[in-house]
């Protein structure tokens, strides 16, 4: 009822289960999906990776009462491009949806902190050289990660600041096509699935 009521907004479709999720949204194409992660016959992460697997414009907020850290790292490895709790207020889910519109990712305050905690967690411990305080962190279970070059570095900052692939070119007078390659490259050097990933990592030091 909320969202019907706003002027840009339209529910295309409702579903009441996970498997019937996936199914509207290959049918649908909606450009978000507010997604629970607690259904029945398919639970909210498994459906949110097979969306974001078939549906690339498709953007899924995470709308749910769970907050434990290994169902919200796990919904966002999935592809999930913002994740709210249910107290969010009115004004913060619509935005959220409208900003996901926009190409935007969003995560709460408290998600967010979780979700960086746990790229922490996964990051490996120097045995040697620098203190520990002073060694740089990696972004993933592994140890070989490469740094970025400058123009990587700015287009990871870029994409923090929530831009689109298209706004990028424009900031860095690039092609669409050609920051859509740095992108790819950048995920794949820093061992991300997703911009949201990307965004959240950009705030962290990385290996020389």
């Amino acid at each position: 009822m909320l969202l019907s009521m706003q002027a840009d907004m339209e529910v295309v479709g409702q579903a009441r289960n996970g498997i019937e999720a996936v199914e509207l949204a290959q049918l649908l194409h909606p450009d978000v999906v507010l997604m629970d992660l607690h259904m029945p016959l398919k639970g909210g992460v498994a459906a949110t990776r097979e969306i974001t697997r078939d549906l690339a414009k498709t953007q899924i907020l995470v709308l749910t009462t769970l907050h434990d850290d290994e169902t919200v790292f796990e919904a966002v490895r999935a592809g999930a491009h913002a994740y709210l709790l249910k107290d969010a207020d009115e004004n913060e889910l619509l935005e959220t949806i409208r900003a996901l519109k926009r190409g935007e990712s969003r995560l709460s305050p408290q998600i967010a902190r979780k979700v960086m905690d746990q790229f922490r967690r996964l990051a490996p411990r120097p045995s040697a050289g620098p203190r520990r305080e002073d060694a740089p962190h990696m972004v993933s279970g592994t140890a070989d990660s490469e740094a970025l070059s400058d123009k990587e570095e700015r287009i990871l900052q870029l994409i923090s600041e929530g831009m689109i692939n298209r706004q990028i070119a424009n900031v860095m007078c690039l092609a669409e096509g050609t920051v859509k390659n740095y992108v790819s490259r950048i995920m794949e050097k820093l061992h991300a699935n997703t911009r949201t990933e990307l965004a959240l990592l950009a705030g962290q030091p990385r290996p020389e």
